[in-house]
């Protein structure tokens, strides 16, 4: 558990540098809002624009009312890591399932850093670990340390069950991130709504492995979610255009969510380092803030 701590203590304070250097030293927050939040309602005043207009408020005949809003400074920050069986595939040393687990470990050590409050929840077909958000080097130490003994209870997928989860319990626009290999279907509503409601940083997890498979004739595929195995041809045609596109189709779909309801996407592959992605990531979300403020 310590040598984790100190592995992923490096891994924060070398993001930290990077973007505060590379900002010129005019790094806010990695955990920044973007954009306006709701307040309030006040009369409507001559000059007002007509589309900040509530008119639901307006309707019940005491006047004509318009929306206010505040700036999102600070918000509260969840995590979200699927951690079902297909999260434990990589090359080399690396799972997915590693890196994704170090990656919110090194984000609650930075959100205890700048006093933001953090939660996680973890998901495969159901709840596998729900750590409520708080401030402080001890939440980030509590959330390692449960990553570090998770052993979940199912090995299957439900993304659309995980997000309507994360929407009854986070009631507040927050942060969040979701980390996932994205690998079911039927939850592009569910990623949809928790888009428009929160502040959405989505980490696409992906391995080499998954995105060509070797033409080594008819070999046998275990599915590790539904324990089946399944005999296939990997040297032919038809398969290898099959499993791109299938690929493919699964990722421009999360792709292009993300993009209709600007949410921040990131893909990370387990043979790569992934702390100059986020870094990348941050100095986006950092130059973001800055023209919305």
């Amino acid at each position: 558990m310590k040598e984790l701590v100190q592995k992923l203590r490096k891994y924060e304070i070398r993001i930290r540098k990077a973007i505060t250097t590379q900002m010129q030293g005019d790094f806010h927050s990695v955990f920044k809002g973007t954009g306006l939040e709701f307040d309030d309602v006040r009369s409507y005043q001559y000059g007002d624009d007509v589309r900040s207009i509530d008119w639901n408020v307006s309707a019940k005949g005491h006047g004509t009312f318009v929306k206010t809003y505040r700036e999102e400074k600070e918000q509260s920050v969840f995590l979200m890591l699927d951690v079902s069986a297909s999260q434990s595939i990589g090359t080399g040393k690396q799972q997915k399932i590693d890196v994704g687990k170090e990656i919110c470990g090194v984000l609650a050590l930075s959100a205890a850093q700048q006093q933001s409050q953090i939660g996680i929840v973890c998901i495969s077909d159901q709840k596998e670990k729900y750590i409520k958000p708080a401030k402080g080097i001890q939440q980030a130490y509590t959330i390692i340390k449960a990553l570090n003994e998770l052993k979940p209870q199912s090995v299957k997928t439900n993304l659309a069950a995980g997000i309507k989860l994360t929407l009854d319990i986070i009631k507040r626009r927050s942060i969040i991130l979701l980390i996932s290999d994205f690998i079911d279907v039927n939850y592009e509503k569910e990623l949809a709504m928790l888009a428009k409601r929160h502040d959405l940083i989505v980490i696409h997890l992906q391995d080499i492995r998954e995105q060509k498979v070797p033409p080594m004739g008819i070999v046998p595929i275990l599915d590790k979610e539904t324990g089946k195995t399944v005999w296939l041809n990997t040297s032919g045609d038809e398969f290898q255009k099959k499993f791109i596109a299938r690929y493919t189709e699964n990722q421009d779909k999360v792709v292009r969510i993300c993009q209709k309801y600007q949410a921040n996407y990131l893909a990370i592959q387990t043979n790569e380092d992934y702390v100059p992605q986020l870094i990348n990531l941050f100095r986006l979300r950092n130059k973001t803030t800055k023209r919305s403020a």
